[in-house]
């Protein structure tokens, strides 16, 4: 096809030097304009990755760093960091009619994407035939070299043991405090899809421990038991680290329409010094409930002293010797696996459409 040229005027070079990298719309097309050593250039305002606004990134050392997720390109060429230099971005040419500045939309040059591997994570969510497996998750914070007696934790044992011992499940726990993992940083707040599953973090950072979390979660367990203290009448702050990283799969329903979590079922372990037990489990049914999870009927147990009751040397004796709080997490744990049993043999129906969302910007 013979070439024709496209010159349109992107603005008066006074301006448009103010600035080392800005975004451009010119005819619907984004651009990422950079000012660097007195010369402009130009490259698509498009990163490879994720689609994110490379013009609203930073320039530094003559590269474009995507503001979502890091991803490097240079400005002049558009060729990806050292070592991903098969990476590349369109890049336009421009040329200066007296004191504006033009682009030649034609010229622009071949987008390249590397392959690049999909992570673990990203493989298809589906159920392994097997035995129930039942995963319990620790919520407490802890010192691992000092540990001292957590009540919550002594009953997610009771229930794990009876869910391995008696009932034949696989087990695993997850000890939360044992895990070196990053807060959520807020990808979803600069722009609903730099949010991604797997998280962007996890993408990202290869010795970030979220990934056993997501991996036990979302691939592998029927049954989630989480056990947690009561924290100034809250759930643990570990507990809120954690849940507040699961937004991804949380944002994969509304984005994406894409639910991750199916035929799962999570139930709870509250204890606490001071009260507040329902506001604690109304806080884990609701996060629970929006990623796709159900409950068994009665879905948790839990043991408080009340706000007076600060001698916690008794709290631990108590739940230590309690025949009920025992009886009651292997009940918990029994009530669980026989629901998604019957989820699982009734073959629920698995894509079940979210409703009541909408963003107009994705449509």
């Amino acid at each position: 096809m013979e070439y024709k040229p496209e010159w349109q005027i992107i603005g008066e070079i006074k301006e448009l030097a103010q600035k080392p990298l800005q975004e451009i719309s010119i005819s619907k097309t984004k651009i990422a304009l950079t000012y660097l050593d007195g010369n402009f250039s130009a490259v698509s305002g498009f990163c490879n990755h994720s689609g994110g606004p490379l013009g609203r990134g930073k320039l530094s050392d003559g590269y474009i760093t995507c503001p979502w997720h890091n991803w490097k390109f240079h400005h002049k060429t558009g060729k990806g960091e050292p070592g991903f230099e098969s990476d590349c971005i369109p890049t336009y040419l421009l040329k200066i009619e007296g004191d504006k500045l033009l682009i030649d939309l034609a010229s622009a040059s071949p987008r390249h994407k590397s392959p690049h591997a999909a992570h673990p994570l990203a493989r298809e969510v589906k159920r392994s035939p097997g035995p129930i497996r039942v995963l319990g998750i620790s919520t407490t914070n802890m010192d691992e070299s000092n540990p001292r007696t957590s009540t919550s934790d002594l009953l997610l044992e009771v229930a794990i043991k009876h869910a391995s011992a008696t009932l034949k499940a696989e087990v695993q726990t997850i000890r939360l405090s044992q895990l070196q993992f990053r807060a959520c940083e807020g990808y979803y707040s600069k722009a609903a899809r730099a949010c991604t599953w797997p998280c962007s973090i996890t993408q990202m950072d290869p010795e970030d421990q979220m990934e056993k979390v997501y991996e036990a979660f979302v691939h592998w367990a029927d049954v989630v038991v989480i056990a947690t203290p009561i924290r100034w009448g809250n759930a643990s702050s570990l507990y809120y680290k954690m849940v507040e990283r699961m937004n991804c799969v949380q944002n994969q329903i509304t984005i994406a329409n894409r639910q991750l979590i199916t035929n799962k079922v999570v139930s709870m372990i509250i204890t606490g010094g001071q009260d507040n037990i329902q506001s604690v489990a109304g806080q884990l049914l609701g996060f629970f409930s929006e990623i796709g999870c159900t409950f068994p009927p009665f879905p948790y147990i839990a043991h408080s002293r009340g706000w007076t009751a600060e001698d916690m040397e008794k709290n631990v004796i108590q739940v230590s010797e309690s025949k009920d709080l025992r009886s009651g997490a292997q009940a918990l744990v029994e009530r669980s696996i026989e629901t998604v049993k019957m989820m699982i043999e009734t073959e629920q129906e698995k894509k079940l459409e979210r409703g009541g969302r909408k963003d107009h910007d994705l449509a």
